[in-house]
């Protein structure tokens, strides 16, 4: 279920998103939460009250009194940085100023339906790839959950009495919990994990360097690599960063 805020002063052009939405949840079975607001001082507002926050805003640039644009700075500047933005305008010099604001798309009035709905399941399809992109761990009696970008290694751990011991290491803190490194290794395999040696699994995304048989990681850990493994270690995180670089360049 994705929520979904209208944000336009003219009712009418409100209930048409709305009615674009509807149809798309029954066409493709997806499932909308839709709340709308004439004004950007009431999306405001609703954050400002602690209320769900949203994950698509579909905000109309020009309104009387807080404009879209200025509503999304607003919230922007309040580390809002999950939520999604779609703008609506009439006026396509508008643009330039939206890109300070980390937008998604900017649709010219008239809306076309399709064009609208083809951009709201790219975002639908966003959403769904990042809810992978997190690990849930039991540590002591709580479940902890961890984005994967944040956890720069895990490794096994010797104890006399705890089996099977792990220390997943964050870039907040160190984790314990149970579990074989294989397994783990396994499951994040495609995402940017790598098994560098029996008992650890690296971040690609956190190493810092090579020193010899070891890697140094950005929170200053230092993992030994396997002897066996340390040209094909090296090897994987060459073609992880020229892969990286690439994905950069198309953007």
């Amino acid at each position: 279920m994705y929520r979904v805020a209208i944000c336009e002063d003219e009712e009418q052009q409100r209930e048409l998103v709305k009615r674009i939405l509807v149809g798309l949840s029954v066409k493709t079975n997806t499932e909308f939460e839709i709340e709308l607001f004439p004004s950007g001082e009431d999306l405001i507002s609703h954050y400002e009250r602690g209320e769900a926050p949203f994950h698509i805003l579909i905000l109309d640039v020009e309104m009387g009194g807080m404009n879209g644009i200025q509503a999304a700075h607003r919230l922007r500047s309040r580390k809002h940085f999950d939520e999604q933005i779609i703008f609506l305008t009439s006026y396509p010099e508008y643009m330039v100023e939206s890109f300070d604001v980390i937008t998604f798309q900017y649709l010219i009035k008239p809306v076309a339906p399709q064009l609208l709905e083809e951009k709201i399941l790219k975002l639908c399809d966003y959403f769904q790839a990042q809810d992978k992109k997190f690990m849930v761990i039991k540590s002591g009696y709580e479940e902890v959950v961890l984005r994967h970008d944040d956890i720069i290694g895990i490794e096994a751990a010797k104890s006399l009495t705890v089996k099977s011991k792990l220390n997943v290491i964050t870039t907040t803190g160190i984790y314990e919990t149970r579990g074989i490194i294989a397994e783990y290794a396994s499951a994040l395999r495609d995402s940017h994990f790598l098994h560098i040696h029996r008992s650890i699994i690296i971040n690609l995304l956190h190493v810092h360097k090579f020193a010899g048989g070891s890697v140094l990681m950005s929170g200053g850990q230092e993992f030994p690599i396997g002897r066996s493994k340390i040209k094909e270690v090296k090897d994987f995180y060459t073609k992880f960063m020229i892969m990286k670089g690439s994905s950069y360049d198309s953007l």
